[in-house]
């Protein structure tokens, strides 16, 4: 690696490597290290002690707070050296001692959207796809291949099981533990981690009409709380709804490879069952 010098916005301290390309408008600070094909894109913020190690794209006006780390190698035992990648959508945060994998061989990419709030000690995992407006809290933590929604947000110390994929516009309390899949539009929590119903508040705020939001409200009854199996309750609602919500609800879940997170009726029938 080769020294920057005291270059415009890069601190003399800073070691950026001879192939890493950096936006002149972009600033990097003390003791940071940007290693191998890295792209910082123009107007980004880089703080002190940040270490992007490879193959990392960090689009325009992202900011990046001290101690991140960034494009390391997957912690997958099967990742065998092979050249994957790590991409952060613009005007997206990272906060405080963050650790953003790249990908593996079975998927070679992970991504994180745009306008993203990542906040302190939150481990992104290889593979993982995170989307556009979403906010993860401070010591979400992740396996590999979770798939995150867009404008979804997910509560402090979660954590998330590999291949769980959680919906847009859906909100998830600090604590929970995600081992199926949060349906789009939903509000999940607690301990035993489970849906309490439509994400209103949240759905209000981003300006979602109120005829959709009682839609939503209707299919998440018809679903979740008619008694019936999911898969049956799944076919009683019309197909063709005219709600572009609800059809993106009826879809995810019949997606869904891992199953949703239960209500707190259908968990205690888990319960007793086991």
């Amino acid at each position: 690696m080769t020294s920057t010098g005291h270059a415009p916005g890069r601190h003399a301290t800073a070691v950026i490597d001879a192939s890493a390309r950096v936006a002149p408008s972009a600033s990097v600070g003390p003791y940071t290290v940007i290693g191998p094909d890295v792209e910082i894109g123009e107007r980004v913020r880089i703080g002190p002690h940040v270490y992007i190690e490879r193959d990392t794209k960090v689009a325009e006006d992202v900011r990046i707070a001290k101690g991140a780390v960034l494009g390391s190698d997957p912690q997958d035992l099967k990742y065998a050296g092979e050249r994957t990648f790590l991409e952060i959508g613009p005007r997206t945060v990272v906060r405080e001692f963050t650790t953003l994998n790249r990908g593996t061989a079975a998927g070679g990419l992970t991504t994180v959207g745009a306008d993203t709030l990542v906040m302190a000690y939150v481990h992104i995992a290889h593979d993982c796809r995170i989307g556009d407006h979403v906010v993860l809290t401070n010591g979400v933590t992740m396996a590999g291949h979770v798939e995150i929604g867009d404008c979804a947000i997910v509560g402090g110390l979660t954590g998330i099981q590999q291949f769980t994929r959680v919906g847009r516009h859906a909100m998830v309390g600090g604590g929970a533990r995600l081992v199926r899949d949060v349906a789009p539009y939903t509000l999940v929590g607690g301990s035993r981690t489970r849906t309490y119903g439509i994400n209103r508040i949240g759905l209000e705020r981003r300006g979602f009409a109120p005829e959709a939001i009682r839609a939503l409200q209707a299919a998440y009854r018809a679903i979740f709380r008619s008694g019936k199996p999911i898969r049956v309750s799944l076919d009683s609602l019309e197909p063709n709804d005219e709600h572009a919500e609800v059809r993106e609800l009826v879809a995810f879940i019949r997606d869904s490879a891992r199953g949703i997170t239960p209500t707190r009726a259908r968990r205690k029938e888990d319960d007793a069952a086991e």
